[in-house]
C-alpha cells in the first residue's frame, strides 16, 4: 500500500498560493528596480544640466538658452521627485506583499512539515508490518521442526 497524504489537494493549493504571492512579490521588485534606475537617469540628467548651466554662465550666451536649460532641470526634477514618490509607494506595497507572501510560504512549509511526519510515520509502520511477517515466518518455521 502506497502512502497517501490526506492533505495534498490542500498542499498544492497552498504551494500555488505561494508561488502567486511570490510572482507578485517580484513585480513589485521588478518595477522598484526600474523605477530606481529611472531616478539615477533623472539625476544624471539633472547633474549634466546644472553642468551646462555653469558652462553657459562662463561664456556670453542668450537668455533664452540659459533660460531653457533651468527649465529643462526644473522638469527633469519634478519628474525625479515623482518616481521618488512612486518608489515610496512600491516600498510600501513590497512590505506589504512580503507580508502575505512570508505567511503563504509559513503556511505552505507547515503542510510540507505534516507530510513529512506522516510519511515517516507510515514507513515506521510499514517497517514493524514487515518484521511481525517475518517474526511470524519464522515462527511457523519453528514450530514445524
Amino acid at each position: 500500500m502506497a502512502f497517501r497524504f490526506p492533505l495534498a489537494t490542500v498542499l498544492r493549493v497552498r504551494e500555488s498560493i505561494e508561488q502567486r504571492e511570490e510572482r507578485a512579490l517580484q513585480q513589485i521588485q521588478l518595477e522598484m528596480a526600474r523605477v530606481l534606475r529611472q531616478i539615477e537617469e533623472l539625476s544624471a540628467e539633472i547633474a549634466g544640466a546644472r553642468d551646462a548651466q555653469d558652462e553657459a554662465l562662463r561664456q556670453p550666451v542668450p537668455a533664452g538658452y540659459l533660460h531653457g536649460l533651468l527649465w529643462e532641470a526644473q522638469l527633469a526634477e519634478v519628474r525625479r521627485k515623482a518616481l521618488l514618490s512612486t518608489l515610496q509607494v512600491l516600498e510600501q506595497q513590497r512590505d506589504k506583499q512580503m507580508k502575505v507572501y512570508q505567511t503563504a510560504h509559513r503556511n505552505h512549509e507547515t503542510l510540507i512539515s505534516m507530510k513529512r511526519d506522516q510519511r515517516n510515520v507510515y514507513e515506521q509502520q510499514q517497517v514493524r508490518m514487515q518484521q511481525k511477517s517475518l517474526d511470524d515466518i519464522f515462527m511457523a518455521r519453528r514450530h514445524r521442526s
